[in-house]
């Protein structure tokens, strides 16, 4: 009987001890490297990038597109005058059969092109439309926000 009382201790005490063990291996300490944060941040400004731009490296974003007509002289000489008006701005003419169209800006958001938009209607007394479009952009520091 002391036999068997002392053999349950043993396996009691086992138990005991293989409990203890495992309650101390289920925690774990990570030590994060501080440079993974400048990666993962660097990520961000990548997918930012990646997600304004197409295949083709171009960027998303919108024009003006304010005329469309058959003749082309017209066309052209709309293009001058914008030109001339807004230097700090281009104007492409797009010849899709058999019109010509003059689209206005490159405007990497929304909101810029319409305040555009808003200037062209008072001047030219006619409509303009913003136009989804891929346009030569180059990114500043402020686009990434």
């Amino acid at each position: 009987m002391f036999i068997r009382l002392q053999r349950l201790l043993v396996i009691l005490t086992c138990f005991l001890l293989a409990a203890c063990y495992v309650q101390a291996q289920d925690t774990i300490a990570i030590k994060k490297d501080a440079r993974i944060d400048v990666l993962v941040a660097k990520q961000i400004t990548a997918n930012r990038i990646a997600a304004k731009m197409s295949s083709n490296g171009q960027f998303k974003g919108y024009r003006l597109q304010v005329l469309n007509t058959k003749n082309r002289d017209e066309a052209f000489g709309l293009k001058s005058l914008l030109l001339q008006q807004f230097p700090d701005q281009k104007s492409y003419v797009v010849f899709q059969s058999p019109y010509f169209k003059v689209r206005f800006g490159n405007f990497l958001k929304l909101q810029e092109a319409e305040d555009y938009r808003k200037i062209f209607e008072q001047k030219l007394q006619r409509g303009v439309y913003v136009m989804q479009d891929l346009i030569e952009y180059t990114l500043k520091e402020e686009d990434l926000n």
